[in-house]
């Protein structure tokens, strides 16, 4: 098993010490070369670490916000645990590209369609009636009919 250290990269001669950021990488996850593992933050600059080797984080020797020195060891890489590393990666991205395909039997539109009710045919508005509608009064409407009739 071959093991490399990551260690903090080489400081300035006025910065004495640096403060470890957020892990980028937790132990068991596949690691490429040159890869960000973590930021270190001086009194004057952010530097980035990458990594320098591929492989499986092992270990985090320094954790998240701890106070470090120039060259002090903060991980170490198992370079042989690439392959086993690869493989569940792999089985992961085949589980993602399947979810992500739909059923052969199910085909779905890939916008939803709101279906709308059937717009009606056009018809003309009855027109209000142009004629003077005269109210009469209930004797002079019987008078009126007996003259008809």
């Amino acid at each position: 098993m071959a093991i490399v250290e990551v260690k903090v990269p080489q400081l300035s001669e006025s910065v004495a010490e640096a403060t470890l950021m957020t892990w980028k990488k937790k132990p068991g996850d596949a690691v490429a070369m040159d890869e960000i593992l973590i930021e270190v933050e001086t009194d004057k600059v952010v530097l980035e670490v990458p990594a320098p080797a591929a492989g499986v984080m092992a270990e985090l020797v320094e954790a998240d916000g701890a106070t470090v020195a120039s060259e002090q060891v903060i991980a170490r890489i198992d370079t042989d645990g690439v392959g086993a590393a690869a493989a569940p990666a792999a089985r992961r991205q085949a589980r993602r590209q399947q979810q992500l395909l739909p059923h052969p039997r199910l085909h779905r539109h890939p916008h939803p369609v709101r279906h709308r009710p059937a717009r009606q045919a056009w018809r003309p508005q009855p027109r209000p009636s142009t004629w003077p509608t005269t109210v009469w009064p209930p004797a002079r409407l019987q008078e009126r009919a007996k003259t008809v009739a």
